[in-house]
C-alpha cells in the first residue's frame, strides 16, 4: 500500500511485484489518494485487517511526513504485519520471540549465511537506527551471537568503529558515504542504502572503490533488494501459517529457513 510517490519506495514496489509474480504469490497493489489523510489509512488498515483474503499487509516507507507513522505500527493486524513493523513484532523480536521480522535487514542475515560470512562473534557496525532497518538489524545479528554497535547520525568519529568491524551494514541514504579509509581490508560490507541519482539508483557505500578492499560487499542495484523482497514473500508464508493458528508462536524459527535454504543451494554454489 503506497501513499504519495516516492522513487525509492516505488523502485521497491516494482521488485516486490516481480517477486510476488515468481513465486505465484497474489500481489494486491493499494494506492491512496495524494494527500490521503491519516483517517484514511486508519480506515484502510481496518478493512485490510478484517479481510479474510489478505494473509499480509505492507505500507511503505517512509510515510508523508504529514502521516502519523504510529498509525501503522499501533492498528496494523501483527498477524498480518509481513514487514515486521507493528509494535508487537517488533517488540517480540527484541525479546528473541517467533515474529513477523522486517524483510530487509532479515534479507541481510540471510545473504550473510548463504555466503558463509561468519557471525558468531563477529564484531558487527550497523550505521542507521531506523525501525525498518537499522534497529532490527542489530538484533537479529545479536540472535546469532554477534556483537554489534549501532552508530548513526550523533554518533563521533564513525571510522574509529567501522574501521575495528568484520561486518559494516549500512542504511542512512547518504551515497557514496562509506569510503575503502572507513574500512579494515577483508570487512564485509551489507549496503542497505537506496538513493536516486540523477537518473540511476546508488547505494550508501562507494562500491567500486570499495572493491578489492572489502572481503566482500553487496551492490547496488542488485545486492540487498532481491533478497529483500524473497525475504517479504517468504514473510507472507509465515504470516499465512500464523494467521491459520491465530498465533505468532506458530512461525518457523530462522533454523528452520536456514536448513530450507541449504538445501535449495545449487549443487556447485
Amino acid at each position: 500500500m503506497a501513499a504519495d510517490p516516492n522513487p525509492a519506495a516505488d523502485a521497491y514496489r516494482a521488485s516486490i511485484a516481480k517477486t510476488m509474480k515468481r513465486v505465484d504469490i497474489e500481489h494486491r497493489p493499494i494506492d491512496l489518494a495524494p494527500g490521503a489523510s491519516d483517517e484514511t489509512l486508519a480506515e484502510r488498515l481496518a478493512s485490510l485487517n478484517g479481510d479474510p483474503a489478505v494473509t499480509g499487509v505492507l505500507v511503505l516507507m517512509p510515510l508523508p511526513e504529514r502521516m502519523d507513522a504510529g498509525i501503522v505500527s499501533e492498528q496494523l493486524n501483527p498477524l498480518k504485519d509481513v514487514d515486521g513493523v507493528t509494535v508487537i513484532n517488533a517488540g517480540r523480536l527484541h525479546l528473541g520471540l517467533p515474529c513477523l521480522a522486517p524483510s530487509t535487514p532479515s534479507g541481510g542475515i540471510a545473504l550473510l549465511a548463504h555466503y558463509d560470512i561468519p557471525m558468531d562473534g563477529a564484531r558487527a557496525v550497523v550505521v542507521g537506527r531506523s525501525n525498518v532497518v537499522g534497529r532490527p538489524l542489530a538484533a537479529l545479528l545479536q540472535r546469532r551471537n554477534a556483537t554489534v554497535t549501532v552508530c548513526h547520525s550523533g554518533t563521533r568519529d564513525l571510522p574509529a568503529y567501522t574501521r575495528n568491524a568484520d561486518i559494516v551494514a549500512l542504511a542512512i541514504g547518504k551515497p557514496g558515504f562509506l569510503t575503502p579509509d572507513d574500512i579494515s581490508p577483508g570487512t564485509t560490507v551489507l549496503d542497505f542504502g537506496i538513493n536516486v541519482v540523477g537518473d540511476r539508483i546508488t547505494g550508501d557505500a562507494q562500491f567500486d572503490s570499495l572493491l578489492g578492499v572489502a572481503g566482500a560487499i553487496t551492490p547496488v542495484p542488485g545486492g540487498t533488494g532481491p533478497i529483500t523482497a524473497l525475504m517479504l514473500a517468504r514473510n507472507t508464508i509465515a504470516a499465512g501459517i500464523a494467521g491459520l493458528h491465530n498465533d505468532l508462536d506458530s512461525i518457523p524459527p530462522f533454523a528452520h529457513w536456514q536448513q530450507l535454504d541449504r538445501e535449495a543451494r545449487p549443487v556447485d554454489d
